[in-house]
């Protein structure tokens, strides 16, 4: 951090403010913006809500002598947008207040933005550079990237497994519909966290069948995720969580399609790829992450076919000896996490 310039320093700040509103800008990404004047900073505001202002515009009305806009810096982490959506756009404000200088994290690759934010500014004089803190700045916002780019939400597999390597204990019919625990209750914390700040989850039908999960955000206060179940034959009925219609459910199956209260059944085409039609579904719905939960074999094909952008392995400190094997699964770890004698270890995709 000492060795960052002023510029890096100012953006590093744009980023700080930005992550202030993780999980509430959706669709719209996490925006922090700085305005200096002579070294020192006078302004600043974040995009905390999608439909209320951009950052842009908070920074720029935070500032209590406009007079000073005409001899400062704006500092933003993305390329302020050139359209009308259910705001003004910013560039024009920028232009509008006359500020001299931006300076910009990335470009917007979102279509409706690519450019022609800096396109427009510079038309009006505006002193624009880009890439200030780039990487940091594309990371932070990786989940809107990869959403518009590749056409499917950001994909984070996660799993707990054992010390000896299982995800569960070989089951008997007695054992169906309760949930066997291999992290302690500060690493199930986190994990309800995570549900807070990502769009969806996802499940396969037999850990639907067997653990019965919730799938809901319970250890945590937060926004609920999109639940999402595999159940080809529509197994499932009123006793299992799933079904309870207290918050959105979508049920992928290859029998029917119907809607009951909060339950929506969406039906899949057998013949061709289950995973990718499920995925385009999601990104028609504008869900722009999905957290994978299991069981093992659906997590394996996502594995397989490299549909996935972080994995979170949850390592509990038990053994199981026999049971089902967790994921075959090969990565670099990126970061390391210790919640007493459980351990997260998170990877990357493509990294």
């Amino acid at each position: 951090m000492n060795h960052l310039s002023q510029e890096e320093k100012y953006m590093q700040r744009c980023l700080q403010l930005a992550q202030m509103a993780e999980g509430n800008t959706y669709p719209n990404p996490m925006v922090g913006s700085v305005i200096v004047h002579k070294g020192k900073i006078i302004g600043e505001g974040y995009h905390q809500k999608a439909g209320e202002p951009h950052a842009e515009v908070n920074a720029v009305h935070s500032v209590k002598d406009q007079s000073l806009l005409r001899q400062s810096t704006l500092y933003v982490n993305l390329e302020p947008c050139a359209h009308y959506g259910k705001t003004p756009p910013c560039s024009k404000l920028i232009i509008d207040k006359a500020i001299p200088h931006v300076v910009i994290g990335c470009i917007d690759s979102y279509s409706e933005v690519a450019g022609k934010g800096i396109e427009m500014m510079k038309k009006a004089g505006v002193d624009v550079k880009t890439g200030v803190l780039e990487a940091k700045s594309l990371e932070l916002n990786r989940r809107f990237f990869t959403f518009h780019n590749k056409q499917r939400p950001y994909i984070i597999l996660k799993w707990a497994e054992t010390q000896d390597g299982f995800v569960d204990i070989k089951r008997t019919d007695a054992d169906y519909g309760q949930p066997t625990w291999i992290t302690n209750e500060w690493a199930r914390r986190a994990v309800h966290k995570q549900r807070t700040t990502e769009e969806a989850v996802l499940v396969g039908t037999q850990t639907a069948l067997k653990d019965n999960p919730s799938l809901t955000v319970r250890d945590w206060s937060g926004k609920q995720p999109l639940r999402c179940v595999i159940d080809k034959e529509c197994q499932l009925d009123g006793q299992y969580h799933l079904l309870d219609n207290t918050h959105q459910t979508v049920i992928y199956n290859l029998r029917k399609e119907d809607r009951v209260k909060l339950t929506e059944y969406v039906k899949l085409d057998a013949g061709k790829d289950l995973t990718l039609q499920i995925l385009k579904d999601l990104w028609q719905r504008n869900i722009q992450s999905l957290i994978v939960e299991g069981g093992s074999a659906t997590l394996q094909c996502f594995i397989n076919a490299d549909l996935w952008d972080e994995a979170h392995r949850y390592v509990g400190d038990v053994f199981f000896k026999k049971g089902v094997k967790a994921p075959e699964f090969s990565a670099k770890i990126k970061q390391k996490h210790t919640f007493g004698d459980s351990q997260l270890f998170v990877y990357r995709n493509n990294l």
